[in-house]
């Protein structure tokens, strides 16, 4: 069975999540905690809270053991993003662009 969790507008660019999504992809759920434990990046910390909110959903609504479940899929999608001007050089502005990320994390247990 397939269980899904979903982190929105977090203020980490879809590009540097990616890179923590990809080291954990396919993993089973203990080993992908262990993984991000050790990850020296900041979206690792958010990207592990859903890892374990996954999990709990899988356990609590679902009744699935804990031990069995794998991650099936995990994607990054971008958000929207917010828009500043910084001021420069003979009275220009220049935009500056604060990217936020979408995550979606499924979990199995292998049965469908």
């Amino acid at each position: 069975m397939n269980v899904q969790a979903h982190l929105r507008m977090i203020r980490i660019s879809t590009r540097k999540v990616r890179l923590v999504a990809d080291l954990i992809r396919n993993k089973k759920v203990g080993e992908a905690i262990v993984i991000l434990d050790n990850t020296n990046k900041k979206s690792s910390v958010p990207v592990k809270k859903l890892v374990k909110s996954a999990v709990a959903n899988a356990v609590n609504n679902n009744g699935l053991d804990a031990d069995k479940l794998f991650i099936k899929e995990i994607f990054v999608n971008e958000g929207p993003t917010l828009k500043r001007f910084r001021p420069r050089a003979h009275g220009r502005a220049y935009e500056i662009l604060k990217r936020t990320s979408h995550i979606t994390i499924t979990v199995s247990d292998g049965a469908q």
